[in-house]
């Protein structure tokens, strides 16, 4: 078996520049996000994998990580053809879900397991647990389609009216206050919240309820707990229909909104300048996060109220959620060499024109060391 997978290794290694070549993300499809991973950068990447035992790989979760999925995935089957990844971004509520009924090997969440959800997982894991594995962050964009603005600052406040039906108008005086010198029409406010339970609903509610308490002063949920607004199907919902409506605003991964060619909110968060969603700005607020988790479990405290230069306030962090013990035995294997690459060197260096932020340095060695403890 060892020869078998050194000889497909080798095979993979010299066949996956012109693969990739070929090879089109799903994402380009679905959302607009185009662009590949680089045919040579992923034929290093799949150089450097070391196979597990041929599988079905069955996954689903949060959809912030679909497009670093597919990324991914393009380059991992590149080396390890017997591997097969289905990863279905149905929302983090609906893969943890998934994952307690026992019918995948693990779910994306963006979102750590709540204490009734680790009590569920026993029943899955049998000898073990649910655990929250960090594999890569980034900034939650408040995505805008304002006819004339094409440079718009809101902080917590108005964002917490906006999302709540208080403000209603883009003329609105204190949307006007941040903006004096925006030209800033009477169109309605036509504000998109995500239909289906959500990772990114919570981390941003986390972040009006955090960092403006007196304007949103609904419970964080991966529910949408907001009065008002529009629901939207994923990410990708929302993403298409603030594109295609004059006055919208919603929330996505910032890979939705620059695939999608949609302005971003720039964040008045009390520092100097005002902050925009890049991978880097996103990357200094998740250095600020604390390990929660109690033994194997890697859940972190993120810091939504920063007030650090050029800190990206609202941000989050995709969890890959396994058992510490009592994995699928036919998965197990291929599970632990497909999530060694998505937490290595080159499978977080994937994902910087994505609009994804790398896991930090101290974090991600954790990562790995307890995938690598998996059993």
């Amino acid at each position: 078996m060892k020869l078998q997978r050194t000889n497909r290794l080798r095979a993979a290694a010299v066949g996956a520049l012109a693969v990739s070549g070929a090879l089109v993300l799903s994402a380009c499809g679905s959302d607009n996000n185009s662009g590949g991973s680089g045919g040579e950068s992923t034929s290093k990447a799949a150089s450097n994998i070391k196979c597990g035992e041929d599988a079905n790989l069955l996954a689903s979760g949060s959809s912030a990580q679909k497009n670093a999925m597919d990324i991914w995935t393009q380059t991992y089957q590149s080396a390890c053809s017997g591997t097969q990844i289905n990863y279905k971004p149905t929302g983090s509520g609906a893969g943890i879900q998934e994952f307690l009924q026992g019918k995948t090997a693990f779910a994306g969440s963006d979102s750590a397991l709540k204490p009734e959800e680790v009590a569920q997982s026993k029943k899955v894991c049998k000898s073990g647990q649910g655990i929250d594995l960090p594999m890569v962050g980034g900034p939650v964009a408040v995505t805008y389609n304002v006819s004339g603005v094409d440079d718009l600052v809101l902080d917590a406040e108005t964002l917490g009216k906006i999302f709540d039906s208080e403000i209603t108008k883009w003329n609105d005086p204190e949307i006007k206050k941040l903006n004096p010198d925006a030209k800033l029409p009477g169109t309605k406010i036509q504000a998109f919240h995500r239909s289906d339970e959500s990772g990114t609903t919570d981390n941003f509610t986390k972040y009006l309820n955090s960092a403006a308490p007196s304007a949103w002063k609904h419970e964080p949920a991966k529910a949408w707990a907001g009065k008002g607004g529009q629901g939207a199907d994923g990410s990708s919902g929302i993403a298409t229909n603030v594109k295609q409506n004059d006055g919208a605003i919603g929330y996505v991964e910032l890979s939705y909104a620059t695939g999608n060619d949609l302005n971003s909110v720039k964040l008045d968060t009390g520092a100097s300048e005002p902050v925009e969603a890049t991978t880097d700005n996103a990357s200094k607020a998740i250095a600020d996060a604390k390990v929660t988790g109690k033994g194997k479990d890697l859940a972190l405290e993120l810091n939504y109220k920063t007030k650090t230069e050029g800190a990206y306030p609202i941000v989050l962090v995709t969890y890959e959620i396994a058992c510490d013990k009592g994995n699928k035995k036919d998965s197990l294997d291929a599970m632990k060499s497909f999530l060694t690459y998505t937490a290595s060197e080159d499978g977080q260096k994937a994902l910087g024109d994505k609009g994804y932020a790398p896991i930090p340095d101290e974090i991600i060695a954790k990562v790995r060391t307890t995938i690598d403890s998996l059993s």
